[in-house]
Order: C-alpha cells, then sequence, then structure tokens
C-alpha cells in the first residue's frame, strides 16, 4: 500500500506564491502517476497538474504559466509551486498517486488566497 501526506497549505493574499508538497510511503514503487487535485466548496474535484514517473508533466489551462508540479525520485516527494494566486484558487488541495493497486488520495491541505 501507499500512504500520502500533504503538508504547505496557508492563507496568502492574491498574487503570492505556496508551496504544496506531497510525501510517499510505502510501496512506493507501484505508483505509476502523481498529481495535485483541489475541491472548491460546492464544487466537484478536479485535476490540477500530473506528472508520470518519467517526469513527463501536464497543467490544466486555469494553472499554465501560474503553477508548476515537480518531483524529487531520491525524496519520494511531489510538490507543486503556485505562484501569482487568484482568489479562484481557494480550495482542499489533494495529492494523489495512481498505482497498481488503484487510486490513493492524501487528506488534502487547505489553500485560502484572500483578495
Amino acid at each position: 500500500q501507499v500512504q500520502l501526506v500533504e503538508s504547505g497549505g496557508g492563507l496568502v493574499q492574491a498574487g503570492g506564491s505556496l508551496r504544496l508538497s506531497c510525501v510517499a510511503s510505502g510501496s512506493t514503487r507501484t505508483i505509476n502517476l502523481m498529481g495535485w487535485f483541489r475541491q472548491a466548496p460546492g464544487k466537484q474535484r478536479e485535476l490540477v497538474a500530473r506528472i508520470s514517473s518519467s517526469g513527463s508533466t501536464y497543467h490544466v489551462d486555469s494553472v499554465k504559466g501560474r503553477f508548476t508540479i515537480s518531483q524529487d525520485n531520491a525524496k519520494n516527494t511531489m510538490y507543486l509551486q503556485m505562484n501569482s494566486l487568484k482568489p479562484e484558487d481557494t480550495a482542499v488541495y489533494y495529492c494523489n498517486a495512481a498505482t497498481g493497486y488503484g487510486n490513493i488520495w492524501g487528506q488534502g491541505t487547505q489553500v485560502t488566497v484572500s483578495s
């Protein structure tokens, strides 16, 4: 099994930056793809960015040029650098891992952007 623990959320003013971290433990060799999702109040959970084990990345249009997903395989850690934050980025951010056993989710970390 894989366990995921996120950190790095918080309250920031519009235009500010935050960096989220997701540490994976357990059977990390079974991870094929990792990603960040977010869920705002009253809305469905949505993909923000994802990264493959080889390092290929994808960012949704709404965060392109502002957010960057990366990973440090030696530390089993995935990051989401978020710059130029907007109030509409306010949400609970979840780390996700697609493994041979299925999808694994972290507990989530709150990001709040004030205007």
